[in-house]
């Protein structure tokens, strides 16, 4: 049985099969056609497992159509510290800005769910794996602070490997910042619902993402500081089954919804409605 294929034999011909017509889900193993997957949100239709998404895919799915104005698009990344590795990272971001359309791992705006206004921010894995650097916490802070202006409702949809490394400690203080600016949220009475896709690691973790007056998380979405491949270098523990999934965390208090993606839009409106902040409106 040949089980690989050299990097430069000539790839088999599929007659009449376009390519991207059907996808395997990671989960369960079967083969989906990509436009029932796409029409079910991007869920599974068997297992239902949730695909990860992009951010403009995200905003598409949460808002009201043709409700979302996007903000701070003239927001750019730079190359603070000069980092090299195999390739340069200003190299690297303008890769990533052509793949996916977008100057950073985070598009923002207001827009409405279900007739409610909202600010809202969604982080895009298809960027650097979510990562946040000084631009995405820039865009999150911003969006905390027009919502303060205009007495708005904060969503935000975290899906991130964590700190952007490429840019060192000042990724790091975008910690602190998103923080900050979400205290003064809350001093304006002001509610933030955090939405934890798969997956939400690392800094995010450690910040914004888990600081939610409302957290609600998408089925098995994978929820922590490190990964259970890090922990298990670090300090060679075996983490129990279902560790740092939605589930185990609800069950331990650390997330209080683990929502279908299709229920999503209702359960948003539900908690704007609950904190009375579209009654302001």
């Amino acid at each position: 049985m040949k089980l690989h294929q050299e990097a430069n034999a000539p790839k088999p011909e599929r007659e009449g099969i376009p390519e991207g017509l059907w996808l395997r889900c990671p989960e369960c193993g079967d083969m989906l056609f990509r436009k029932v997957v796409e029409e079910a949100l991007n869920v599974c239709p068997g297992c239902q497992y949730h695909f990860r998404i992009s951010a403009s895919v995200r905003v598409e799915q949460l808002c009201d159509p043709g409700t979302f104005e996007a903000r701070y698009t003239n927001v750019q990344p730079v190359d603070p510290i000069g980092f090299t590795d195999k390739k340069t990272y200003a190299d690297r971001l303008k890769d990533e800005q052509r793949k996916t359309g977008n100057s950073d791992a985070v598009i923002c705006g207001r827009g409405f769910i279900k007739g409610r206004p909202i600010m809202l921010a969604v982080m895009d894995p298809t960027f650097m794996m979510g990562s946040m650097g000084s631009v995405v916490g820039e865009k999150i802070t911003r969006t905390i602070e027009d919502a303060i202006a205009e007495k708005l409702p904060v969503l935000v949809v975290s899906c991130s490997g964590g700190a952007r490394m490429q840019e060192s400690t000042l990724s790091l203080m975008q910690m602190a910042k998103t923080s900050a600016a979400l205290a003064r949220l809350d001093d304006a009475k002001l509610p933030f619902i955090s939405l934890l896709a798969d997956p939400t690691t690392g800094g995010v973790t450690a910040s914004f993402a888990m600081l939610g007056d409302f957290i609600i998380a998408e089925p098995k979405a994978l929820i922590g500081f490190a990964g259970p491949r890090t922990i298990w270098n670090t300090i060679k523990v075996e983490l129990p089954e279902g560790f740092q999934r939605s589930e185990f965390l609800k069950e331990h208090g650390f997330v209080d919804f683990v929502v279908h993606r299709k229920d999503l839009r209702s359960e948003i409106a539900r908690l704007v409605d609950y904190t009375g902040t579209s009654d302001e409106q």
